[in-house]
């Protein structure tokens, strides 16, 4: 239980919005276990089924939270199905509860997995709820992650141990061929409209790229061409005038796509992970 901080802190994220009561009742699994916990969330407007978005939403917040938090990660369309109901341990001594059906495949790749643990139902699984098999996410990982949070098991009496292979959705990395550089469109700013890639400004740079300078876009969805146009490479939207389009660098200091005051995504029709792809070379 010494992996476990005294702060006994779990977050929840979930596809399940909130319109009824289903975010309520995980909360109300995780009190039942133990009133000393710190309940937070982290979204619960996932898309439905939206498997990539929930891992790009995980790796997104997790480092900032601190070593020993438990993360309760429920977007499950195989809900029942034989998809495996794991806890990891992640390099930055973080846990996530989560089915293993591709939420974790952010966290893989940039921060690495140290253990992998099948949840026992025969020992996590909230009492009286055997016959339940769609809510999983109150009866199984609300339950075992509030546990795990609140030191009543350890890691190590979550389940049996696996390998630490997870299951992963296609991901491509980041990396300069010749005179380009080629990326992912990984997630959107939501509320803006911003497609956000998983270029990092260190590619840009290597490349000599620099704030001012014009680059040549292309997006593509399952290698068919959506945009490709001359870009700006600018520090903020004010850069350019209202309605014009830019390249930046967001939040994580990777690089970005918006309009200024404007949705880049709903403009030009992009939308985000799995098949999208980016690709960019300086304007000389």
């Amino acid at each position: 239980m010494s992996d476990i901080t005294d702060r006994n802190c779990v977050v929840f994220m979930s596809d399940f919005g909130l319109v009824d009561s289903a975010v309520s009742a995980m909360h109300g699994v995780a009190d039942s276990v133990s009133r000393k916990l710190k309940i937070e969330d982290l979204t619960h407007e996932i898309p439905p089924f939206n498997i990539w978005e929930a891992s790009y939403r995980l790796i997104q917040a997790v480092s900032y939270w601190a070593p020993g938090t438990v993360f309760v990660c429920v977007i499950d369309p195989g809900v029942g199905s034989n998809r495996k109901s794991v806890v990891v341990k992640t390099k930055s001594g973080h846990f996530i509860v989560t089915p293993d059906n591709g939420t974790l495949t952010h966290i893989a790749k940039k921060i690495g997995i140290v253990e992998r643990r099948e949840i026992s139902e025969k020992i996590n699984r909230l009492e009286g709820s055997s016959e339940s098999y769609t809510f999983h996410g109150r009866d199984v990982y609300a339950y075992t992650g509030a546990k795990l949070a609140a030191g009543v098991i350890s890691f190590e009496e979550v389940g049996e141990l696996l390998d630490n292979k997870v299951v992963e959705l296609d991901f491509l990395m980041p990396k300069i061929k010749g005179d380009r550089i080629v990326g992912s469109i990984d997630i959107l700013d939501i509320r803006y409209g911003s497609p956000w890639t998983n270029i990092p400004y260190t590619l840009l740079t290597e490349i000599g790229i620099k704030y001012g300078d014009y680059i040549n876009v292309t997006i593509t969805y399952q290698d068919r061409i959506v945009y490709g146009y001359k870009l700006l490479f600018g520090k903020s939207f004010a850069d350019v005038n209202r309605g014009e389009d830019l390249a930046y660098i967001n939040s994580l200091l990777n690089l970005a796509f918006a309009i200024n005051q404007g949705s880049f995504a709903k403009t030009y029709q992009i939308g985000t992970g799995e098949g999208w792809s980016v690709s960019l070379t300086k304007v000389n």
